[in-house]
């Protein structure tokens, strides 16, 4: 009896404690509908043919990114897409190693512009006694701090989780790296093609036989800086909950493992080492490349229902009924023999005709685009993944639009072009700095998400 009545008192004390968050929940969101509406947010909503669209998720995120190069800017470049405010922090003078990489437009790097549209920059040399400090006191007003350095090059600048932790408890800091900052190897260097090739990627990359291949893309950086942003993301929401900030440690070379896909579960479950296999998949078929009579088009069965849909198309029910084809699991088995036939078979059509009667049977087939090919496509130019950046000789060129599409808010049709070194220096320093007597002009001391 006393222990039924013990739970039923902590039940009752417990629906009470959730009452009473329920009604402090209430308090903040009204709290926090007074603030925008004082901030008067309402003037940024934006409506379009009856749709009001509201702003950025992360408009009231201050970002202040330490990072160069790729993974780093990647990660930022998310951030910002989705709202955030990402002050630029650079050398004076030379700026972010990417400025340097080629091609240039009017002097200035494509490559670098590709990353970094719509941030600010100031430029500190943080070796300084004044820039550190300027740099400190921008990282306590900071929500985010993101950097890419090789671990305790921070630490050793007094800029370190531990240094910002002290002036700001509610930052979230994150760092990416080649190999995190913690086990045997955190201190060693790393570049893309270096976690590519030890995190196992370049070792089922490439035609069977052939000589190592690297990913076309910098997967290495891509990944990381993906994956730092996710982290950012959940401590900002984990924030209020724990009421102080949080540290997120990204690895490069962890990323190539979290992206091996089924090459893990495929050795422990098999024991043998996955290797290159050009365009085919380990343990579906047919998913590959075939040649046509003209050009090369990726054809994907993925399951025993398409195939039976792609025997049709090509007129070859018999496929269908052929034991060693009879299922997907016997199709792997006999890849060899199934592509000898099917290259044949594909390779009477042209590549138009064979796209257009797949289509028509709702068989997953594609041509592979090149580069140009890739702007003319409509699929990619109706989403909205090709948007123009304004500058002078920038007319022409276009960057990567926000791949998440998220319906509260609209999508830019062009971004602002990337800064000039320190070009925002009196805008920030200004609105953070010599608002140094306790009043924040932009947030409170309680960061909310």
């Amino acid at each position: 009896i006393d222990i039924t009545q013990a739970i039923k008192t902590r039940k009752a004390i417990e629906i009470s404690q959730d009452q009473d968050i329920e009604m402090s929940k209430d308090i903040e969101i009204s709290q926090d509908i007074e603030i925008r509406q004082d901030k008067k947010l309402s003037q940024d909503i934006e409506t379009t043919q009856g749709v009001i669209f509201l702003p950025k998720p992360l408009e009231d995120i201050m970002v202040l990114d330490f990072t160069r190069v790729l993974a780093g800017p990647y990660c930022t470049m998310i951030l910002n897409d989705l709202g955030a405010e990402v002050i630029k922090v650079e050398r004076p003078g030379s700026g972010d190693d990417a400025r340097n990489f080629g091609p240039y437009i009017n002097g200035k790097s494509a490559y670098f512009t590709s990353l970094n549209c719509g941030k600010k920059s100031v430029a500190l040399d943080l070796k300084t006694s004044e820039d550190h400090s300027k740099a400190l006191r921008l990282a306590a007003r900071a929500d985010v701090v993101v950097e890419n350095f090789k671990p305790g090059t921070m630490e050793k600048l007094g800029l370190g989780y531990e240094d910002l932790k002290k002036v700001n408890r509610e930052l979230i800091y994150a760092a990416i790296s080649g190999f995190g900052h913690t086990g045997p190897d955190a201190r060693k260097p790393a570049y893309d093609m270096i976690v590519q090739a030890r995190g196992g990627i370049m070792s089922i990359t490439g035609e069977p036989g052939g000589r190592p291949v690297r990913v076309g893309a910098s997967i290495g950086d891509i990944a990381a800086g993906t994956f730092c942003a996710v982290g950012i993301l959940a401590g900002l929401y984990q924030r209020p909950k724990l009421g102080e900030g949080s540290k997120v440690d990204v690895s490069m070379l962890d990323g190539q493992v979290a992206i091996l896909e089924n090459a893990l579960a495929r050795y422990l479950s098999t024991g043998i080492v996955p290797g290159p296999l050009g365009s085919r998949h380990p343990s579906i078929t047919p998913f590959q490349a075939f040649k046509t009579r003209d050009d090369w088009v990726v054809i994907a069965a993925g399951n025993d229902k398409l195939w039976e849909r792609f025997c049709q198309a090509l007129k070859r029910e018999d496929l269908c009924q052929d034991p060693r084809f009879i299922s997907n699991q016997k199709r792997t088995e006999n890849h060899k023999e199934l592509e000898k036939i099917l290259m044949a078979e594909i390779g009477e059509y042209k590549k138009e005709n064979l796209l257009k009667l797949l289509e028509k049977f709702n068989v997953p087939a594609t041509p592979i685009n090149s580069v140009d090919q890739l702007l003319e496509d409509p699929q990619i130019q109706a989403r909205n993944m090709l948007v123009r950046v304004q500058g002078e000789g920038f007319e022409d060129f276009v960057v990567a639009g926000n791949p998440i599409k998220i319906d509260s808010f609209q999508e830019e049709q062009e971004k602002q072009g990337a800064p000039e070194i320190g070009e925002h220096n009196q805008e920030v320093f200004a609105e953070y700095l010599e608002a140094d007597d306790g009043q924040d002009r932009k947030r409170g001391q309680d960061k909310k998400v």
